[in-house]
């Protein structure tokens, strides 16, 4: 029953956590270490395992001086590191021996000197690697000790509870340790010494009896109204924020009433041993049941509303709430029996039917409350009209699904004799429920905090911060599960050192303060960056004759530079050995060279497009088929936004090596060609003055050159003239285009000039074909016809079919 005191007591795994880390900076500053003292405690160690008949609580003390020594010696380790590196040093700097061993004696003295003085230094270290490795073998095998004797108990077939006749003595003792707690208080009472003691303590014990019985009968209801009304108001965050803190009374308010009903009975002075052993167990088993009543009302409200964690009905959260409390209190009941029994030294057949009844009752209660998890599932499920419940509501029916399963488990094993395999499996499965619904609360605290500072209102509470802060608290609960199931504190503990530790990369150990300095050392750089960029932005560039262009390319060559500086001096900064990725370098620029070179052309690309500048934002540029005004140039690619506003991906390589033309570059000049068709007959002259007098008289068109016509030829249907015109800004082209066309046709019509369409002549060769008349030998003039454009073609295609050696011309 250890894992109940473990579960509700993790709070002493921190504090020994931290008693871990006060012992390793301790033994971090000593200088040096008592071996006798280490070989004393080392050859009992070997003697308490080889023997093998040691307790668990002796076997663990002796485990924690042995990791204490442990770190001590870890510590020991890196004395004289500055030495021994200077020393490696110095003779490194003599070079090699010679191969023939002939060397001079001044260069040889000196070398045999440094490597004495080399022996010398590493010695301490070598002797703490030494012992360091054998308190590691002793540790181990320890861990081993008591890993085999929890397996032998859980595997192990003891009494059965359901044996009628094991009942009998069951109760008797029971009834025997409930008689000797009263003997204790009439054999103290009997006492005229003791009576003038609680007579004269009468007045301090009825006021902490007064006190206690408020608190314990009506400080929580208060403190549930009280929250209840701050939060059914509205969901204002600082309101939800507030009911929560009160809504803390619940658990606080009849804890302090029971601890002072305790503190009151303690000075009647009437309390034994028994009595003892009872009231020091009581405060804490209070606690367990308030709290679990707590987190039942805070997971499954009274009300519906936005205060749900789970999708249940009305009458669902009432039968949780009342899982939970009696949840609670069943484990709270059975922490006082286990005391008791340890007190009394109750017999295992005693105390398997004793508490059999309550490891039923506590499974019963973690099925039924697995079966709620399974309702919020299917009711989610009604609620979607189509796709699939979340991965939370999914992970939820899971652990519904696994409580039940794990009750039933654990009830049947308990009752065939395996005890201990069933109450590992039923009282955890309690614990975890409890952690779940905590986990849950906190979840909503930290999103309604997040609301609260963020001030964006209701839409923050689905935002990164609050799933990034519920992925972390998750993470963070995971060792407090691990402790829940069974793992030793002493396990838990070993982890944390070793991640504590670091991993090794190279002649450096990558650990937390590692890491958490890289990260701050960048952060730092990055900020200092950005607040660069910012300067040159809106401060320094502006007042200087750059264009748009160079300014954006100032601001991201000096983006990148500080970055790379950043990161560069982060590393270092963390301690990192640079040399110790010269590996993984190796290896990467092998990646790059088959599978990133692609990347790598795109990356190098945009430093020349930044550095040379060909092009530059705002530029109307036509590459690979498209036309658009560059919107940004990044490090691998640059954005285009053609004309129909589709934005296009262009890679730099393409910019670099292909061909790209850039309307725009240097300035927004740019020529246009018009071309007119005129029908023959026309006066040239005469066209060619409208034209100059339509491409002069519009207004982005420069005087200097001024606009030119050209008279290009004779086409086929008409006379072929083009209006070639410089305009102050080439984007408006188009619109000039479309421009003088109107005015050109305009000006045509007043000027009675046709604009001539296309004409063809058609002959018609046996157009007897026709008629169908040529099988019959009927003999026709063929005749010529004349149409225009618009001719039936049809008709042609008929003739054609018909007469398939046709020739038409």
């Amino acid at each position: 029953m250890g894992i109940i005191i473990r579960f509700f007591q993790v709070v002493f795994l921190l504090a020994s956590l931290g008693l871990s880390s006060a012992a390793l900076a301790q033994n971090s500053d000593q200088t040096g270490l008592d071996y006798t003292l280490w070989e004393a405690t080392a050859t009992r160690a070997d003697d308490a395992i080889a023997a093998g008949r040691a307790s668990d609580v002796a076997l663990e003390n002796l485990r924690s001086q042995l990791v204490a020594w442990r770190d001590g010696f870890t510590a020991a380790q890196d004395q004289n590191a500055p030495q021994i590196d200077s020393l490696r040093a110095q003779i490194a700097a003599l070079g090699p021996v010679p191969e023939d061993g002939l060397e001079a004696e001044e260069i040889a003295a000196r070398r045999q000197q440094l490597n004495d003085r080399l022996a010398a230094t590493r010695a301490p270290v070598q002797t703490a690697e030494a012992a360091r490795s054998r308190a590691d073998a002793l540790i181990d095998q320890i861990d081993s000790i008591i890993l085999t004797r929890s397996t032998d108990e859980l595997l192990s077939l003891g009494p059965t509870p359901v044996n009628p006749a094991l009942w009998g003595g069951a109760l008797n003792d029971l009834i025997e340790s409930g008689t000797s707690v009263v003997h204790e208080f009439t054999n103290a009472w009997e006492s005229p010494v003791q009576q003038a003691e609680t007579k004269a303590s009468f007045l301090p014990v009825s006021v902490l009896t007064v006190l206690g019985l408020v608190l314990l009968l009506r400080g929580r209801r208060w403190s549930e109204r009280l929250a209840l009304w701050l939060q059914s108001h509205n969901q204002i965050a600082w309101r939800w924020l507030l009911g929560f803190v009160v809504s803390l009374g619940q658990v606080a308010l009849p804890v302090f009433g029971l601890s002072a009903l305790v503190v009151a009975i303690y000075l009647t002075g009437l309390v034994g041993l028994a009595g003892d052993t009872i009231l020091q167990v009581i405060p804490g088993a209070g606690m367990i049941f308030f709290a679990a009543s707590w987190v039942g009302v805070r997971v499954f409200p009274r009300k519906a509303g936005d205060l749900n964690y789970l999708n249940l009905s009305a009458q669902q959260r009432t039968e949780g709430r009342l899982y939970a409390a009696s949840l609670g209190l069943l484990i709270a009941l059975t922490t006082v029996l286990v005391a008791l029994a340890d007190f009394e030294n109750w017999p295992s057949e005693t105390r398997v039917v004793l508490i059999f009844p309550m490891l039923l009752l506590v499974a019963l209660m973690v099925s039924r409350i697995g079966q709620l998890l399974v309702a919020h599932y299917k009711n989610e499920m009604k609620d979607l009209d189509e796709g699939i419940p979340n991965y939370r509501c999914r992970m939820l029916r899971l652990m519904g699904r696994a409580a039940m399963f794990v009750a039933i488990g654990g009830g049947i094993l308990a009752a065939i004799g395996y005890f201990q395999a069933g109450s590992q499996l039923v009282f955890p499965a309690a614990g975890t429920l409890g952690l779940l619904g905590f986990v849950l609360i906190l979840q909503r605290l930290i999103s309604e905090i997040w609301v609260l500072l963020s001030g964006r209102g209701e839409e923050a509470r689905d935002t990164l911060v609050p799933v990034l802060a519920g992925f972390l608290l998750t993470l963070g609960a995971m060792p407090l599960l691990a402790l829940i199931w069974g793992m030793r504190p002493a396990t838990l503990s070993e982890y944390w050192a070793t991640f504590l530790q670091g991993v090794p990369l190279g002649e450096t150990r990558i650990s937390p303060t590692v890491f958490i300095s890289l990260a701050v050392i960048f952060s730092i750089g990055y900020m200092l960056t950005k607040l660069m960029q910012g300067a040159l932005r809106n401060t320094i560039l502006p007042k200087t004759n750059l264009d748009a262009g160079g300014q954006n390319a100032i601001v991201s060559g000096t983006g990148y530079i500080g970055i790379f500086l950043a990161a560069l001096i982060a590393i270092t900064g963390a301690g990192i050995d640079l040399s110790a990725l010269a590996i993984v370098a190796g290896a990467l620029s092998v990646g790059i060279g088959f599978g990133l070179q692609n990347i790598v052309s795109n990356f190098v690309s945009g430093i020349i497009l930044l550095i040379e500048r060909p092009i530059a934002e705002g530029d109307w540029i036509e590459v690979s088929g498209q036309s658009g005004t560059v919107k940004s140039i990044s490090v691998r690619s640059t954005r285009i936004q053609t004309f129909d506003r589709a934005d296009v991906i262009v890679p730099n390589a393409d910019l670099i090596s292909g061909v790209v033309m850039n309307m725009t570059k240097g300035n927004l000049t740019g020529r246009i060609i018009v071309p007119v068709g005129v029908a023959y007959g026309s006066d040239t002259r005469k066209i060619e003055g409208i034209l100059r007098e339509i491409a002069e008289a519009h207004p982005l068109v420069v005087m200097n050159p001024p606009p030119g016509v050209i008279f290009k030829g004779f086409g086929a249907d008409s006379m072929d003239f083009e209006i070639r015109a410089i305009l102050r800004d080439i984007n408006f082209g188009l619109g000039v285009r479309s421009e003088m066309n109107h005015q050109i046709a305009e000006r045509f019509a007043l000027e009675g000039i046709e604009i001539p369409f296309a004409q063809r002549d058609i002959w018609l060769r046996n157009p007897e074909a026709l008629n169908g008349s040529a099988g019959q030998g009927e003999q026709q003039t063929p005749p010529v016809v004349t149409t225009a454009d618009d001719i039936d073609r049809d008709l042609i295609d008929t003739a054609d079919e018909a007469d398939s050696g046709g020739d038409a011309r």
